[in-house]
């Protein structure tokens, strides 16, 4: 009389486990309440010694329009003026990175690429670096930067776009190994910049904006931001089943009616504007949307409707917290934001990378 074992088989032992997917709406739900309060610790938290009670009135003040005594001015400009727009703005930009990683990832078919893998955001270092230290585009004042950083962003995309084309369009190959090799030449060109430049405080704040700062956030820039990252974000969603339908190959793709050639030109203009207009107003701030991504996908799979539904508050979250380190951690004294995320990103990829059911570029 056979009998079954009760060990699995060689097969059964060696398949992963089925992994579990999250329902979305709760997720979306919880991580937005957790953004909420993310945004409030990061407006409440600081170098300046302020009360819970300050920090909600302040608040209260500039939501409402209310009034302040004058002797609370000082007080209040660092809470509405600096704080405020600042952790807006990383809300933004992490949310902003963490969807054009997804993107990316879909464009180049591959599990190790980040909207940086295109080459614009080195690109955009040049003209912010020019601004910087060489004070071009003075007579734009404030905006001097971002327009400068955008412009040679959009400059770079250019470049990359005229490179890697073919007559059968752009190829994840030939896109990653252009957008690598354009990194590498306006990266030589950036370090040449700092080296040249006779200002010590310039190529200081040039090497911090090379690494990511929010640190020159402004209500004046959080609007253009805001608007590039929900354009892109709203032309990712409405993609989502192109993006699932690229995701098992190009010949299951134009089988299935996707018009390959252009869903790849159209993942390319988002990614290359959406990266030019991040990192404009932030810098390079890596690793955000090379890990993003994955977690998103470990937690609710790799549909793309549901990862771009969970990946921009996750990275919304993630850049909040980060900045508020580098702000308090060393107080005064400013750390760049790049660094924190690649400090705490490495540790968290490879703990990722190691966890058992999950395969990286969408399996599990």
């Amino acid at each position: 009389m056979a009998t079954t074992s009760a060990h699995p088989t060689t097969d059964q032992a060696g398949a992963p486990p089925p992994a579990r997917r999250l329902p979305v709406p709760p997720l979306i739900a919880v991580l937005t309440a957790v953004l909420l309060g993310s945004v409030l610790c990061g407006v409440g938290l600081g170098a300046a010694g302020l009360s819970w009670a300050e920090v909600l009135r302040y608040l209260g003040a500039g939501l409402t329009g209310g009034t302040i005594s004058s002797d609370e001015v000082a007080a209040y400009t660092i809470v509405w003026e600096l704080r405020f727009p600042r952790v807006l703005l990383a809300a933004v930009v992490g949310a902003g990175l963490a969807a054009l990683g997804v993107a990316v990832q879909a464009l180049v078919r591959n599990a190790l690429a980040d909207p940086f893998v295109l080459g614009i955001s080195s690109g955009a270092a040049v003209g912010a670096n020019a601004v910087l230290l060489f004070g071009a585009l003075g007579a734009l004042g404030v905006w001097a930067l971002s327009a400068a950083a955008f412009a040679s962003a959009l400059l770079a995309m250019a470049l990359v776009y005229a490179a890697a084309r073919t007559a059968h369009g752009l190829t994840p190959l030939r896109l990653v190994l252009t957008g690598t090799a354009m990194y590498y030449g306006f990266s030589a060109l950036t370090t040449l910049m700092v080296f040249t430049a006779d200002r010590g405080e310039a190529a200081r704040s040039a090497m911090m904006w090379l690494l990511g700062s929010l640190s020159g956030a402004g209500w004046g820039s959080l609007p253009v931001a805001a608007a590039a990252v929900a354009a892109g974000l709203a032309h990712l969603l409405l993609s989502a089943g192109r993006l699932n339908a690229l995701a098992m190959g190009d010949e299951t793709a134009a089988a299935l009616g996707v018009d390959v050639p252009r869903l790849r030109r159209e993942l390319f203009v988002v990614a290359a504007a959406g990266t030019g207009a991040v990192v404009a107003v932030s810098g390079a701030i890596g690793f955000v949307g090379l890990m993003v991504p994955h977690v998103a996908r470990m937690l609710v799979g790799a549909d793309h409707r549901r990862v771009l539904a969970v990946a921009p508050l996750l990275g919304a979250v993630l850049l909040v917290w980060v900045d508020l380190l580098s702000r308090v951690l060393l107080a005064p004294v400013e750390l760049p934001v790049g660094v924190l995320t690649a400090v705490l990103g490495v540790p968290c990829f490879i703990l990722l990378m190691r966890r058992r059911g999950y395969t990286f570029g969408g399996g599990a």
